[in-house]
C-alpha cells in the first residue's frame, strides 16, 4: 500500500527508553516535595496507563492537589530524563538513519511528556525530519488523550494532511491506538524481549527501523 506520510511513537522507537527505576525515583522525589510518602511504581503505573481517577483519589487521601502533584511530577520526571541524556545514559537508535531516506511527511506521537520530547529531538539533531510532534502532558487532558486512545494520532494525521498514514510503534498499545485510528501500523521488535501482546494484528513486523523503506516500497 502506499502512504503519504508516517507517524511513529518516540519511546522504544526514535530514543532508548528512559529508565523506569529513575522514573520511579523521580515519582518518590515529588511525593517528598509535598511531605509525603507514596507508592511511586503505582503511580508510575496509573500515569502511564492515563488513570488520572486513581491518582486523584490517592492525592485526596494524602490532602494534595492532584494538578500540583501531578504538576511537580512532571517536573521531575522532565529533569530525570534530561539528566539521562546529558550523563549519556540514553540515546537515539542508529537505525533512526533511515528516517532520512523517506520522502513523505514525517510526524511524532509520543505518550511522553511533550517537553521531553522537544529537548531530545533538538539534542539528537532530529527536530527537523518531523513536520508534527504530539506528546502528553500530565494533565487531565493529556493523561485522557494517551494510547490507545487514537485522538493525538488523528490530530497529527489531519496536521499533514493525510489520507493514508502509517504509525511505527514497539508496544501493543501503540497498534490497538493504530487500529483506532483506522490506519495501517508497523511493530517494531529489536529483540525477542521486546515482544508485545500476540493479541495485536499489526500491518509489519519489524526488527529495525531500517526495514521501513523497504516496507513502504
Amino acid at each position: 500500500m502506499q502512504y503519504d506520510a508516517v507517524l511513529f511513537d518516540f519511546d522504544g522507537v526514535v530514543v532508548e527508553n528512559p529508565s523506569s527505576q529513575r522514573l520511579y525515583d523521580a515519582l518518590g522525589r515529588t511525593y517528598e516535595k509535598f511531605g509525603r510518602s507514596g507508592p511511586a511504581s503505582e503511580t508510575f503505573q496509573e500515569l502511564m496507563c492515563g488513570d488520572f481517577e486513581s491518582i486523584a483519589t490517592r492525592c485526596r487521601s494524602l490532602g494534595i492537589k492532584a494538578d500540583s502533584f501531578c504538576a511537580q511530577a512532571a517536573r521531575e520526571m522532565v529533569r530525570t530524563q534530561r539528566e539521562e541524556v546529558e550523563r549519556g545514559l540514553r540515546s537515539a537508535y542508529d537505525d533512526v538513519a533511515a528516517m532520512r531516506s523517506l520522502e513523505i511527511p514525517l510526524g511524532i506521537v509520543s505518550d511522553n511528556h511533550p517537553t521531553v520530547v522537544s529537548t531530545l529531538l533538538n539534542r539528537f539533531g532530529l527536530r527537523s525530519l518531523f513536520e508534527t510532534v504530539y506528546g502528553c502532558p500530565l494533565t487531565p487532558d493529556g493523561l485522557a488523550r494517551r494510547k490507545p486512545d487514537p485522538t493525538n494520532i488523528e490530530a497529527a494525521i489531519a496536521d499533514l494532511e493525510s489520507e493514508t498514514a502509517l504509525y511505527v510503534g514497539d508496544r501493543a498499545v501503540d497498534i490497538r491506538a493504530a487500529d483506532n485510528a483506522g490506519i495501517d501500523s508497523a511493530l517494531i521488535s529489536r529483540t525477542e524481549a521486546d515482544e508485545p501482546d500476540r493479541d495485536v494484528t499489526p500491518t509489519y513486523r519489524l526488527s529495525s527501523l531500517s526495514q521501513l523503506p523497504a516496507a513502504l516500497r
